[in-house]
């Protein structure tokens, strides 16, 4: 997996991701390949995502002879998508970590302040026990991920064992988010030029939400 670094910014720049990424921005995208390219963004981002991984050496038998395995070792993943868009990342982690336990954070954005307002917030009851990855596919303006990384300390999580995964991201985001939190690693496909006046990346993608449901 090809990934450029800076800091606690991971942007993943492999090929197989910026080609469906292209086809994810294209406004005749219907939301049946919307929601399968989204999928499938995310599990190849999360390969890069969980490259740091312990694994411990374990001795196993193969049909031919005694061998050492590496199998994953120390904390497990949780996995927690932002309502409502992030749970259209969910399935394809899901079926690289399956065994990853899912909480979820609803938060909606106030049209006229731009901020988050939380609705919901259900997670495991070990979660200060597992390294997180929290799913949103736009950091925009940056303020529903910093709200949901509070939401996440607030009940006993580390920012240093939480990584953010998105689609896109606006240097505006990537900055409200890493000042607020510098040791929350970002994952994201692609950096944007800018936001406009609603608050929307461009050039974006549309409404990831509306996009993956098939709502207006």
């Amino acid at each position: 997996m090809s990934a450029t670094t800076d800091s606690n910014i991971c942007i993943i720049d492999h090929p197989l991701v910026t080609h469906k990424l292209s086809f994810l921005r294209q406004k005749s995208t219907g939301s049946k390949e919307f929601r399968a390219l989204v999928e499938e963004i995310a599990a190849l981002m999360a390969y890069e995502a969980t490259r740091d991984l312990p694994t411990e050496d374990e001795t196993i038998e193969t049909p031919l002879e005694t061998t050492t395995g590496r199998f994953i070792s120390g904390k497990k993943l949780g996995i927690v998508p932002i309502l409502r868009a992030g749970l259209g990342m969910l399935e394809g982690i899901l079926k690289l970590v399956p065994n990853a336990k899912v909480g979820h954070i609803g938060l909606y954005r106030n049209e006229k302040t731009l901020e988050p307002v939380e609705y919901f917030c259900k997670l495991p009851d070990d979660l200060p026990e597992r390294d997180i990855l929290l799913l949103d596919p736009m950091l925009a303006t940056g303020g529903s991920a910093v709200a949901a990384v509070e939401a996440l300390i607030a009940r006993g999580a580390k920012p240093e064992h939480m990584k953010f995964l998105c689609l896109l991201a606006s240097p505006e985001g990537l900055k409200r988010l890493s000042e607020a939190f510098p040791m929350v690693g970002i994952y994201t496909a692609a950096v944007d030029s800018s936001l406009d006046d609603n608050g929307y990346i461009r050039p974006g993608l549309g409404d990831a939400g509306d996009r993956i449901f098939g709502t207006l």
